[in-house]
């Protein structure tokens, strides 16, 4: 059993060399891509540093830590992008051309190769540059070394990435029966972008029980909040132990989704 984990780590990163060398074969446009990132980046640190400019608090976060935020949330968006989302929206493509076939008849477990068969090493950078956004943010509030901080983050920065990712492949899996994804990667945008804000942003009547709703049933509010917060300001371990609850949840039930899903598909020769 031990081996089998061992073959998927080598087989990743065949499938990341061979990704690779395809985007330096067009080495004009993946340096336009990095560029893109790079850009974006600039332009949300600027909009956020004007924003600081005329309050010292946004939902109850410092300007420091705060950029923690921004930069944990660009690391673990990048980690998606780069590894799964190029990969989910070309499902539709393998269900409506009957594509998906091949890679069924291979022996090889089909939810690491439809989720993992290309690696987007366009977004890859904004994994490195969110690490040094964070970094930056430590060193500017003088922030003591802690390892249990760093450790808690670290389990909680995967668990975050692992619920995004469980979101995503539910949403793929649909494509089995919608043929085109459009609409729910749409969707996808939609929840991601609940997880660019801290949750403390909910507040009011009306705000509260939609916080409530995305924090424990559907628990997208945690991908970012609990590693940001676990590293920079209150360690709630009762979160944290919610947080673990929620991934091994969500990863296990998109697991089945997706499964379930396969069993309802149409090969092109049926």
């Amino acid at each position: 059993m031990g081996a089998l984990p061992i073959r998927y780590v080598r087989l990743l990163g065949n499938l990341a060399r061979y990704t690779l060398s395809r985007e330096l074969a067009f080495r004009g446009n993946f340096l336009v891509k990095i560029s893109v990132e790079v850009i974006w980046l600039g332009i949300l640190v600027a909009f956020y540093r004007t924003v600081f400019a005329r309050t010292s608090m946004v939902a109850g976060w410092p300007e420091d830590q705060y950029f923690f935020f921004i930069g944990c949330f660009f690391a673990i968006s990048g980690l998606i992008e780069a590894l799964f989302l190029e990969n989910c929206n070309d499902f539709a493509e393998l269900v409506r051309t009957g594509d998906l076939d091949f890679l069924l008849l291979r022996p090889i477990d089909e939810q690491f190769l439809v989720s993992c068969r290309k690696v987007d090493w366009g977004s890859m950078p904004n994994v490195l540059m969110g690490g040094a956004v964070m970094v930056a943010s430590l060193f500017a509030m003088g922030w003591p070394f802690d390892p249990l901080r760093v450790a808690v983050f670290l389990v909680t920065f995967v668990c975050g990435t692992a619920i995004a990712y469980s979101f995503m492949l539910a949403l793929t899996s649909l494509t089995v029966w919608m043929v085109r994804n459009q609409s729910l990667m749409e969707m996808w945008w939609l929840f991601s972008s609940l997880a660019r804000y801290p949750k403390e942003i909910f507040l009011g009547s009306w705000a509260e029980p939609m916080a409530a709703f995305f924090t424990f049933i559907l628990p997208i509010l945690l991908v970012v909040n609990i590693p940001a917060a676990a590293m920079v300001r209150v360690l709630d371990l009762r979160m944290v132990g919610f947080t673990l609850l929620a991934t091994v949840a969500c990863v296990w039930a998109s697991r089945r989704f997706f499964l379930y899903a396969l069993r309802s598909y149409r090969s092109a020769s049926s």
